[in-house]
């Protein structure tokens, strides 16, 4: 066992323990789009981060094309050269801590270090959650790509009858965005307004946690139309005219979100302080990921300021990615409602 050598809160600090709990706490929510397929981790990807760098770039095959000639003895067949393309993607670094002074005895009972395993590992959660859903928005924004236009559906009003989700809206974008291919449609994340309407359908099944106590509990996901429903909050909502607000609904597929680690030299880290405020310690913590959706690139930022993270703001900027698959091969949908 390492030998420790920090303290926070007055407890024995071990960085090894402390990274093997915060990993093993649950994420329900992240299990769930593991568990679709929607969110994978990319080997290849972690592989390129592993080392050093924050950009890195995905080779592909184009698709095979050509034009078969009728042979008639005479006729020679005729050839062309595969080709290639690449998509290329960005890591972000993020970090932050928390301070605790001296006079505070203990932060939350018997077992602060616990508590704060646990709160850590839920922070950066809801971090990667508002990340993923912020990425999707800029996605979904990329103009000047008429192919890519059809797979924003917006179906809402903005006078008259409100327009709700309904039983057959999901399957209906997933056929004119797809076609033959909807069936790689696995995940709808939706604002819990929308998930009413559909429990007002009556088309939810609601999954179930174990608590530590063998007691069964709701989770904020379901299941609708064989797709696994996340309810969360954080997806885009437009209020501007308050009669007829416009919610997000994202339909997504298997792999289309690939995610991995970066390296990380030091990812938690305590600092004891003698003469602030009297005495305090602070825990430190960073994170390095990507999160990289399947079939896009993107660019490197040529206004603004740019440094080797980027910012929110510039993995949210719709001029920042580019296609680079097929529309019909993206299994990736956004659809508007009043509900």
């Amino acid at each position: 066992m390492p030998v420790v050598t920090q303290t926070y809160l007055n407890y024995p600090f071990d960085q090894e323990l402390f990274m093997q709990a915060w990993a093993a706490e649950p994420d329900p929510v992240r299990l769930a789009m593991m568990n679709s397929g929607m969110l994978v981790h990319d080997e290849r990807i972690a592989a390129e981060l592993r080392n050093d760098g924050n950009y890195y770039t995905i080779p592909f095959y184009n698709t095979l094309t050509g034009n078969p000639v009728n042979l008639d003895g005479q006729t020679d067949i005729p050839d062309s050269e595969t080709t290639a393309g690449y998509q290329s993607g960005i890591a972000y670094f993020r970090g932050y801590g928390w301070t605790a002074r001296d006079f505070v005895a203990e932060l939350s009972g018997a077992d602060p270090m616990g508590h704060i395993v646990s709160s850590v590992a839920r922070f950066w959660q809801k971090e990667y959650q508002k990340r993923l859903i912020g990425l999707l928005g800029g996605i979904f924004d990329i103009t000047g790509d008429t192919d890519w236009a059809k797979h924003s559906i917006d179906l809402s009003a903005a006078s008259g009858t409100p327009v709700t989700m309904e039983a057959n809206t999901l399957n209906n974008a997933a056929t004119e965005t797809l076609g033959d291919n909807k069936s790689e449609y696995a995940v709808a994340i939706m604002h819990s307004r929308v998930a009413r309407t559909f429990e007002d359908l009556q088309i939810f099944d609601f999954w179930k946690q174990t608590d530590a106590n063998g007691i069964q509990r709701p989770m904020r996901i379901a299941s609708a139309n064989g797709y696994t429903a996340i309810i969360d909050d954080g997806v885009p909502v437009d209020v501007s005219n308050p009669d007829f607000p416009k919610y997000t609904t994202y339909l997504l597929g298997r792999g289309v979100l690939r995610t991995a680690p970066a390296r990380v030299d030091h990812p938690t880290g305590v600092m004891r302080d003698e003469a602030k405020n009297g005495g305090q310690e602070t825990l430190y913590t960073r994170v390095r990921e990507t999160i990289h959706p399947n079939g896009f690139s993107f660019k490197i930022p040529t206004t603004g300021t740019w440094t080797n993270s980027p910012t929110d703001a510039q993995l949210f900027n719709k001029a920042n990615w580019s296609r680079k698959f097929d529309a019909k091969a993206i299994p990736m949908a956004r659809i508007i409602t009043n509900g």
